[in-house]
């Protein structure tokens, strides 16, 4: 079982790339589970065809932990993909972190890692790497992150501030980084400038996700773009991203840049004046 964990700043479509992943895995065959760590819930949703299932946080509160199963938490999606959706404290109360804690724990308890599982995806909120949101790599069941970024300014940034948590736990023997994956915006000279950036932190860019009307049609109608029509040139790219972190034996510890060089870095490739 490899336990993969997704990192990136929001809004660069993390969870987007993470569920077509994990739609494209399974459709070759693979045995998928997806833990969504944000508090908003909303990890799983294009695999689960729109629906909002209940999160663990939300269920523990409403009739309580010895009443849980696993099928209360647990639902299947496309392809037979074991959705979770951890959930957080109500809005203002408590730390949102939390809830990754008690949602794997709760899912340990309940046997949900499972043998037969090829992967387990653990989509983590945002750009951080601390407290609860890190628990994934802290507690020993991530032991691999992808960073999802593009070559916007900030999307660089946010994975630059990710590596300095990625080096120290791996440091410590935890996770290791297993490349970055662009999600591209269409940035001028992207690819050329994302492969830069990787080989500075010591990784590599392991796929070029190209920018495409379909993955919003796609959403549009509550599906993964493997699910909307596999025959699409975008589902081609997903089940090459898929295939590429099948075949990833490289992982290293980052080597963040200062914000000195990532910026000279964006004017080499005329990002920036």
């Amino acid at each position: 079982m490899r336990q993969i964990a997704f990192y990136g700043k929001g809004g660069i479509g993390k969870s987007t790339t993470q569920q077509n992943t994990a739609a494209a895995l399974a459709s070759m065959g693979n045995k998928i589970m997806v833990v969504g760590c944000d508090p908003k819930a909303d990890c799983t949703r294009l695999l689960l065809g729109g629906t909002r299932q209940p999160s663990v946080l939300d269920t523990l509160r409403d009739i309580g932990p010895s009443s849980v199963q696993l099928d209360t938490v647990l639902v299947k999606g496309y392809g037979d993909v074991k959705c979770v959706e951890s959930g957080g404290p109500e809005p203002g109360v408590g730390c949102g972190g939390r809830g990754v804690i008690t949602a794997i724990q709760t899912l340990e308890t309940l046997g949900a890692y499972k043998e037969d599982l090829d992967y387990v995806f653990y989509d983590v909120l945002g750009d951080v790497v601390c407290g609860g949101f890190a628990m994934p790599i802290r507690e020993g069941y991530a032991r691999e992150i992808y960073i999802v970024c593009s070559g916007e300014y900030m999307a660089l940034f946010a994975a630059n501030n990710i590596s300095k948590g990625i080096k120290k736990f791996a440091e410590r023997g935890y996770a290791r980084l297993g490349g970055l994956i662009c999600n591209s915006r269409m940035v001028e000279n992207e690819r050329e400038m994302v492969e830069e950036f990787a080989k500075r932190l010591n990784t590599k860019m392991i796929h070029f996700v190209p920018r495409s009307k379909d993955v919003q049609r796609a959403e549009i109608n509550r599906k993964t773009v493997i699910d909307f029509d596999p025959e699409l040139p975008q589902a081609g790219e997903y089940r090459k991203l898929a295939s590429e972190i099948m075949a990833n034996e490289d992982f290293t510890i980052p080597t963040p840049i200062d914000q000195d060089e990532l910026e000279a870095l964006m004017r080499d490739y005329g990002i920036v004046d």
